[in-house]
């Protein structure tokens, strides 16, 4: 890679949505609820695991509520922001400040696609491996997983990100986001570098299908191996369980295929940031849901610590 400049640009600017006062209102109530929503959601499930005896202890319900905690960051590293562009429309973001979102938003997606994965994993070897699960998904080895996901996941972006910081932005300096991203950035450096933006788009896509394919041969082997016990109770519970991971797995990739590794100029269009809001906001809202409506087991606990709270 050839040396790079500092920026000659102080602050950016993000379109954000192209609505009127009205449509901002409409917006700014609407994320104000999702967000809400997504962070009690998301904090119950925390404490219910942390609480609960019994699920505290299993490596299943010790990589979710590390989830959860990753949905409160991850939608929290855009939405805040999101709102207050929709209360003061200028839109205008320091250089620091967004450099710093986009390195967090990245760092953050990477993590969750360790995550997927690793709890693909755990699916697999507690369905496929059910004689070995407990020696070889210890406590340890679980505790090692979620450090694996959290380190690596903010390592892996350092580079790219760290690059597109010591670029030249020489005008325009408007994102036609309401995020700071990588596309966006390149698009407004005076000379960017054409290996730096297939650098970007190689490590992204290496990072997407990779994980994806891990998770899907995962769960090849636990669908093959379900279909085997389909007429006994734990295969109906176990199908019942991937397909609650299946959903997650298909809004997340499908959403952030579309935007990274489909990406072209042309699709820079509302549409795009619609398709980025699915998966930066509106997925973390979902997702608790869709892990924990039909599960017995994060039921019962939460009427365990609601008793043990003296709510209920």
């Amino acid at each position: 890679m050839e040396q790079f400049n500092v920026s000659t640009l102080q602050e950016f600017i993000l379109l954000g949505f192209r609505v009127g006062q009205q449509g901002r209102l409409l917006l700014l109530i609407s994320f104000i609820v999702v967000y809400i929503f997504t962070l009690i959601e998301n904090l119950v499930i925390i404490l219910v695991v942390s609480e609960d005896a019994q699920l505290s202890r299993l490596p299943m319900y010790i990589l979710l509520s590390n989830f959860s905690w990753l949905e409160v960051c991850y939608v929290s590293a855009t939405v805040p922001r999101m709102l207050f562009d929709l209360s003061f429309p200028d839109g205008i973001i320091s250089f620091h400040a967004c450099f710093i979102q986009f390195y967090v938003f990245f760092s953050l997606g990477t993590t969750e696609c360790f995550f997927l994965s690793a709890m693909a994993l755990d699916r697999y070897l507690a369905i496929c491996c059910p004689l070995r699960y407990t020696q070889i998904m210890s406590k340890k080895f679980c505790f090692l997983l979620v450090a694996f996901c959290w380190i690596t996941g903010f390592l892996y972006y350092i580079a790219p990100a760290s690059l597109i910081s010591r670029l030249s932005f020489c005008g325009p300096n408007t994102i036609d986001h309401y995020i700071c991203d990588s596309g966006g950035l390149l698009a407004l450096a005076c000379h960017p570098p054409e290996s730096l933006s297939l650098f970007c788009y190689v490590i992204t896509s290496a990072l997407i299908l990779g994980t994806f394919l891990f998770i899907m041969i995962s769960y090849v082997g636990i669908i093959f191996t379900l279909a085997k016990k389909s007429g006994e109770n734990t295969g109906k519970k176990g199908f019942q369980t991937v397909s609650s991971h299946l959903a997650v797995v298909t809004i997340f990739y499908g959403s952030v295929a579309t935007m990274y590794i489909g990406y072209t100029e042309k699709k820079r269009t509302e549409n795009i940031k619609v398709m980025t809001l699915f998966y930066s906001a509106v997925a973390p809202l979902l997702n608790p849901l869709i892990y924990c409506l039909r599960n017995n087991q994060v039921k019962g606990a939460l009427f365990r610590v609601l008793r043990k709270k003296g709510i209920i």
